[in-house]
């Protein structure tokens, strides 16, 4: 989807669902930012739809945890500070960690081939070739989340679906474009694939702890320079 469709009319007669995506597209990348107000009055007549599927939409993004109601507010983008943010990744990659040793196992032949080809797709990927981002669609266009789902654990998958990825995609996004990240990511998946095909769950587990310690330290590194020109300004 465009960054331009954020703008544009909707038209279906699935308005609601349109909507929640639209909306979730904006929120993921950036356009509309933490703790930006959702006017009801504005939105809908963006969209060119009424309020009531507009309301709809909005109820659905805060049970993603993308949106919050503040009182006398209304709707509201969510902002997490920033040990939140932290807090989230160390789950993730204990999380996460552990889906992989479980897929190491676990992982159908046929899998293992889908995720070499969306590593293949990757690397010819013109945005990770140029530097100038590494941007990956949702549950099954997500190398993480296929992983994820290979583990087996329908527990270890609804807990990192339904709460996690929803709020630390807000900061995906920003930092895939984190000058030298593109390529230093793709090079981390690539390990993670290398122990998965290799059925090797400790060097699973550890890749993947690897990459996403190196995710966190992407963004406290992104954190503290926004603090930095915050305070030169």
């Amino acid at each position: 989807m465009a960054l331009s469709d954020f703008s544009q009319p909707l038209v279906s007669t699935n308005l609601a669902s349109l909507a929640f995506h639209r909306l979730e597209q904006a929120i993921m990348r950036g356009e509309l930012k933490p703790g930006e107000r959702l006017s009801e009055t504005t939105l809908a007549r963006r969209f060119g739809i009424s309020r009531g599927p507009l309301r709809e939409a909005i109820g659905r993004l805060e049970g993603r945890k993308l949106v919050e109601r503040v009182a006398n507010q209304g709707a509201r983008v969510v902002s997490l500070a920033e040990a939140e943010v932290i807090d989230l990744l160390v789950i993730r990659e204990g999380l996460e960690g552990m889906a992989c040793r479980l897929a190491a196992v676990r992982i159908k032949p046929g899998e293992l081939k889908k995720l070499r080809r969306m590593l293949d797709q990757h690397a010819r990927d013109e945005a990770v070739v140029s530097g100038r981002g590494y941007f990956q669609g949702e549950r099954d266009l997500d190398f993480h989340y296929r992983i994820v789902l290979a583990s087996g654990n329908a527990r270890l998958v609804q807990m990192l679906d339904e709460e996690l990825y929803s709020l630390l995609r807000l900061y995906r996004h920003r930092l895939s474009t984190r000058e030298g990240r593109p390529a230093q990511a793709l090079k981390e998946h690539e390990a993670v694939l290398a122990a998965l095909e290799a059925r090797d769950p400790d060097a699973a587990e550890a890749a993947m702890r690897t990459h996403i310690q190196n995710s966190r330290a992407s963004l406290e590194a992104h954190l503290a320079e926004s603090k930095r020109d915050i305070n030169a300004a």
